[in-house]
């Protein structure tokens, strides 16, 4: 059975940073890619990163491109997201993604 169990979020202020973790099992990890997406509060699931199944490979949302990196530890099956330079409009439940599933997602504030 896929589990995916996102960890991290937290309240934090303007400019600051979180790094979210998503612990896989039940599939293979190392052999697929993995995808962050967010859902802001009224708002529809927005693609924020995806990571390619060796971690070579990256792509970023535009909205947060510079600002958040996507990575992997294969041998943890476990995935990450380093979230720099937060904004408000950052604020929304993060969740991981292989295919169709995703986690129960964790959440994110960004507030003073």
């Amino acid at each position: 059975e896929v589990q995916l169990v996102e960890s991290g979020g937290d309240l934090v202020q303007p400019g600051g940073s979180l790094r979210l973790s998503c612990a896989a099992s039940g599939f293979t990890f190392r052999n697929v890619s993995m995808t962050w997406v967010r859902q802001a509060p009224g708002k529809g699931l927005e693609w924020v990163s995806s990571i390619n199944p060796g971690g070579g490979a990256t792509s970023y949302a535009d909205s947060v491109k510079g600002r958040f990196t996507i990575s992997r530890d294969n041998a943890k099956n476990t995935l990450y997201l380093q979230m720099n330079s937060l904004k408000p409009e950052d604020t929304a439940v993060y969740y991981c993604k292989v295919g169709t599933r995703r986690g129960q997602g964790t959440q994110v504030t960004v507030s003073s």
